[in-house]
C-alpha cells in the first residue's frame, strides 16, 4: 500500500493535468449537437482503463450514448469482485456568461477546480481510474476483481441502463458496488452516505372553458381553473408539512432512535444562510435534518396558467397546470405512492373543471444499507485515516435511481463514498471540486481496496 501512495504522491501533477483532459471534452448527454463529445469522453474512459492494465475494456454501444466497460479478474475466485460504476457525461454549462471561466476549460482557483463534471462526476470518476492504473504500475496486480461501468446517459435519467444491466446481468455481476457520484457535509469532514430517497411525480392539470374568458364578463359564473388547482393542491398538505394524501405513510418505515441520534451527530446545514429562506420548516415532530434525510416530501416544483406578461390582463385562464414529486423513503413504493396520489386528486377535484393526469415515468424506490455493514464500515475507517477526522453517517434527501436498480437486479450492496463539497454548485455555473479532496480522494480508496481485501 505504501507503494502505491508513494506513486500517487509523485504523480499528484500528473493526475492533475489528465483529469484536465477528460473535463476539456463537452460530454453533454441532453444535446445531441455533443454527440462527438460523447464518443470522445466514453473513449478516453476505454483507453484509460487499457493503459493502465485492465484485461478487458471497451465501449459498449446502447440504444442512446455507449457505456465504458472494463475489467481485471485476476486476483483469483476466492478474492470480492466490486463493480466500480459513475457516468462520464455532463450537465448543460448554459448560462454561460455566468461562469468566470470557460466551462469547458479547466482551471484551479483558491484550491478548487472549475469545469462542468469536475465534481458530478468526471473527476470522482477518474479518482477511481487513477487509483486502479497506480496499484496495477506498482504492484502489477489489484487487491481484489474489478468490474466498471462507466455510463453517459447519467444526466439524462440512465435512459438505458437499466435494460443493460438486466441484459447482462453475468457481465456486471459482483459482490458489491462502489459509487463515487454524492459528497460529504462540509468540507474535510468524511461523511458516510448510508440511504437515498426514493422518487416519483404527476402533471397535473385542470381544464375549464374551451379558451380564456373575459373575467369581468364570466367571473362567478365559470370556475377558474387556477383558483381551482390552488384549492386542489392545498388539500395534499397541511400548515404542519404533513401530507394529507390517505395512505402516503401507511408503508413508511419508521425512523429509529439509533439512526436519529447519527443524524443528530452529523453537521447540519444553515438553511437560511445557505438558501436565503426566512426559516425552516419540516414535519411536525421531526427536525429539518430528519425531514429532509429520512421522512417522505411532497413538493410542487412548479405551477403555471393564464397570463404571464407585463401588466394585467384580466382573464379567466382556460387551463391550469402543476407539476408534483414526492421523495420517498424506505417502504414507499413509488408506483402505490402514484395511485394514492392520483385517488387523492380525483376524489378532491372541485366542481367546474375537468381533471388530466400525466405520471412520471422515472421513478425509483428508495436505498439504504446498515450503518453496521462491514463494507460501510471499511469506509468509514478509511476516510478517517485519510482526513484524520471520525467520520459521520447520513442519509440524503436526493436520489440516483440506478442505486435501486443495483439493489434490484442484484441484491448486493452499494457502498456510496463521495467526495464532493456543499459549495462545488453541481449544475449550476462555476462548478467545481476541492483540490485536495482530489487527491485525498485517492489516497482514500487505497485504503479502502486494502481493507476489503484483508476481509478475505
Amino acid at each position: 500500500m505504501k507503494e502505491v501512495l508513494d506513486y500517487l504522491e509523485k504523480t499528484q501533477t500528473t493526475h492533475l493535468e489528465e483529469l484536465k483532459q477528460f473535463l476539456h471534452i463537452p460530454s453533454v448527454s441532453t444535446d445531441s449537437n455533443h454527440k462527438e463529445g460523447i464518443r470522445k469522453a466514453a473513449q478516453f474512459v476505454a483507453d484509460y482503463l487499457k493503459e493502465a492494465g485492465f484485461t478487458r475494456s471497451e465501449m459498449q454501444e446502447t440504444p442512446g450514448h455507449p457505456l465504458v466497460y472494463g475489467e481485471w479478474m485476476e486476483a483469483g475466485k476466492s478474492a470480492p469482485t466490486v463493480l466500480i460504476y459513475g457516468h462520464y457525461d455532463v450537465q448543460p454549462p448554459d448560462p454561460l456568461d455566468q461562469w468566470q471561466s470557460e466551462p469547458f476549460a479547466p482551471e484551479v482557483r483558491e484550491g478548487r477546480l472549475f469545469a462542468r463534471g469536475a465534481s458530478d462526476d468526471k473527476g470522482q470518476v477518474f479518482m477511481h481510474l487513477a487509483v486502479l492504473k497506480a496499484f496495477l504500475k506498482t504492484t502489477g496486480e489489484l487487491p481484489l476483481n474489478v468490474k466498471v461501468c462507466i455510463e453517459g446517459e447519467e444526466e439524462i435519467g440512465s435512459a438505458h441502463l437499466y435494460d443493460v444491466l438486466q441484459q447482462r446481468k453475468e457481465q456486471f455481476q459482483a459482490d458489491f458496488v462502489m459509487i463515487s457520484d454524492s459528497g460529504m457535509v462540509a468540507k474535510d469532514q468524511p461523511t458516510i452516505l448510508y440511504g437515498l430517497k426514493g422518487f416519483t411525480g404527476l402533471e397535473v392539470t385542470l381544464k375549464g372553458p374551451e379558451n380564456d374568458l373575459h373575467s369581468g364578463l364570466y367571473g362567478g359564473a365559470v370556475k377558474n381553473p387556477a383558483m381551482a388547482l390552488a384549492q386542489l393542491l392545498a388539500t395534499m398538505k397541511n400548515e404542519e408539512e404533513v401530507v394529507t394524501v390517505a395512505g402516503f405513510y401507511d408503508e413508511v418505515e419508521p425512523l429509529s432512535e439509533d439512526e436519529r441520534v447519527l443524524m443528530k451527530e452529523a453537521p447540519g446545514e444553515d438553511y437560511p444562510t445557505s438558501t436565503g429562506a426566512p426559516s425552516t420548516i419540516s414535519e411536525k415532530g421531526y427536525t429539518a435534518k430528519e425531514h429532509t434525510m429520512a421522512r417522505p416530501t411532497l413538493e410542487i416544483n412548479g405551477m403555471y396558467s393564464g397570463y404571464q406578461g407585463e401588466g394585467t390582463k384580466t382573464i379567466i385562464p382556460a387551463e391550469a397546470t402543476a407539476k408534483l414529486t414526492c421523495r420517498l423513503v424506505p417502504g414507499q413504493d413509488p408506483s402505490a405512492i402514484q395511485d394514492l396520489l392520483v385517488a387523492h386528486l380525483e376524489k378532491h377535484v372541485p366542481e367546474g373543471v375537468t381533471l388530466s393526469i400525466t405520471r412520471e415515468p422515472l421513478s425509483a424506490k428508495a436505498y439504504k444499507v446498515s450503518p453496521d455493514h462491514p463494507l460501510i464500515q471499511h469506509a468509514a475507517a478509511s476516510l478517517t485515516e485519510t482526513f484524520a477526522k471520525e467520520a459521520v453517517f447520513v442519509r440524503m434527501g436526493g436520489s440516483i435511481p440506478v442505486v435501486e436498480w443495483f439493489d434490484a437486479l442484484y441484491q448486493i450492496p452499494v457502498v456510496l463514498l463521495g467526495f464532493g463539497t456543499p459549495e462545488d454548485r453541481l449544475h449550476s455555473p462555476n462548478e467545481s471540486f476541492p483540490v485536495e479532496h482530489f487527491h485525498k480522494g485517492m489516497q482514500t480508496l487505497v485504503h479502502y481496496w486494502e481493507k476489503v481485501k484483508n476481509m478475505q
